[in-house]
């Protein structure tokens, strides 16, 4: 009888990040995805092979420019919602900004993947956004206690059954809202080159390329298009989520950088109060630099786990067998005083390009890399750039919370123990 010993190597060099995120055979996913299973299933996260290729190949046209310009229109719709969320709590000494910030995005990710506008002020609703929190939970759960990464074991603990009641609970709400959206769907003519333009007059969401995919193609059927639609509302959220309010923290530090946001705000908008566009959005060159910067010192994805495909020997002359677990830890990578000096500070001018272009491609991985890279990465910035213009069109950011009082938690994402404080001071302006 053979004996396959597994083993499983720690990655931290951006020369080995790139050996095994660049190579196509080490493409699937470690165990510790098939946590997420029971939720779900095998989308575009968790799946390999022609699944992943298939699904990947139907989702790719959702980030489309043209498409992003209608979700833009989405994201300012939510951010005026939040800003006047904030507005009715500024005048208390700070704000616990994230659960305001994770239901902005909760909201804008429902939108955008299923087309639907929630307000979370219905029973249905709020369970849903609960069943989204729980299941998070019930993951870490079983993540620290590996032991139950076997189904035998887990199988006695009452967590087992909370995690059925919460997984119907998920499953349940998105097979409506895809039932619903079927009924009424129409089929959409989708952008093929980079010229084209989207001129639909209905908003189009993600589920509408699965749905299209389904009714024209048949190469995705109802399970699928749940798998995928859950998969985007888990990965479309948090991670946004916590990298908003960690900006929110070092923009409130560090006023010059705050000043120079608005500066540059109101050279491209003139009135900064005005909703930028896609385009306007694209020449915010010092924002972007800031929120690259947000995300290499806080990585919302700080961990990657790759099963290798076939033996590998890494930059240093180590030999790993195939089948290896190898672990990619991006925050330790991106806070590497070799690569970046001074690793804790925050500065964004660390990506002008005659700061970055002398740097391993490979030591900046917020977004993963590689043809597994993150499909939703311009949906983020854009995301991002769009809730931080409304904010500091309205507040000045003062900091409570600052890098060094804060406690960093290893959860699905990284995120801050007890959140993140700020004060928001109401910001005058002439225009």
């Amino acid at each position: 009888m053979m004996v396959v010993h597994l083993i499983a190597a720690n990655v931290l060099s951006p020369e080995d990040c790139e050996l095994i995120l660049s190579n196509p055979k080490h493409m699937e996913k470690s165990a510790v995805y098939d946590l997420l299973h029971d939720w779900l299933g095998t989308g575009l996260l968790t799946s390999t092979g022609l699944k992943w290729q298939t699904r990947r190949k139907i989702l790719t046209p959702a980030f489309h420019f043209s498409i992003l310009q209608q979700f833009i229109t989405i994201f300012n719709e939510e951010t005026q919602q939040l800003v006047q969320v904030l507005k009715d709590e500024c005048h208390k000494p700070f704000i616990n900004v994230n659960s305001h910030i994770t239901q902005f995005t909760l909201k804008t990710i429902t939108e955008t993947a299923m087309g639907t506008k929630l307000k979370f002020d219905t029973k249905k609703e709020v369970a849903y956004k609960k069943a989204i929190y729980d299941a998070g939970e019930i993951v870490i759960y079983r993540i620290i206690h590996s032991w139950f990464y076997y189904k035998l074991l887990y199988f006695f603990n009452p967590r087992y059954y909370t995690g059925r009641k919460v997984t119907r609970t998920l499953h349940k709400f998105t097979k409506s809202v895809i039932a619903e959206r079927q009924k009424n769907f129409k089929e959409i003519v989708l952008p093929t080159e980079v010229d084209d333009v989207y001129t639909g007059k209905r908003r189009l969401a993600m589920l509408d390329l699965l749905l299209t995919a389904k009714n024209k193609e048949g190469i995705i059927d109802d399970e699928g298009i749940r798998e995928e639609v859950d998969t985007f509302m888990f990965e479309g959220h948090d991670t946004t989520s916590v990298a908003i309010c960690f900006a929110l923290m070092l923009i409130a530090c560090h006023k010059n950088v705050q000043d120079q946001i608005v500066q540059e705000m109101s050279h491209i908008l003139g009135d900064i109060h005005k909703k930028p566009n896609y385009q306007e959005l694209q020449e915010m060159k010092y924002l972007e630099r800031c929120i690259k910067e947000v995300l290499r010192l806080y990585p919302s994805v700080h961990f990657i786990s790759r099963k290798l495909g076939e033996d590998l020997k890494t930059h240093s002359g180590h030999k790993l067998p195939k089948n290896s677990i190898v672990n990619l830890h991006i925050y330790d990578l991106h806070h590497n005083p070799d690569i970046y000096p001074d690793p804790e500070k925050f500065d964004p001018d660390r990506f002008l390009p005659q700061n970055s272009q002398n740097r391993h491609p490979f030591a900046y991985l917020p977004f993963s890399a590689g043809p597994r890279n993150c499909i939703g990465k311009r949906f983020a910035i854009l995301e991002l750039k769009t809730a931080l213009c409304g904010i500091l069109a309205n507040f000045v950011l003062e900091p409570v919370d600052t890098p060094s009082s804060i406690v960093l938690v290893v959860d699905l994402v990284l995120r801050s123990k007890d959140g993140v404080k700020v004060k928001f001071v109401p910001r005058i302006t002439n225009n």
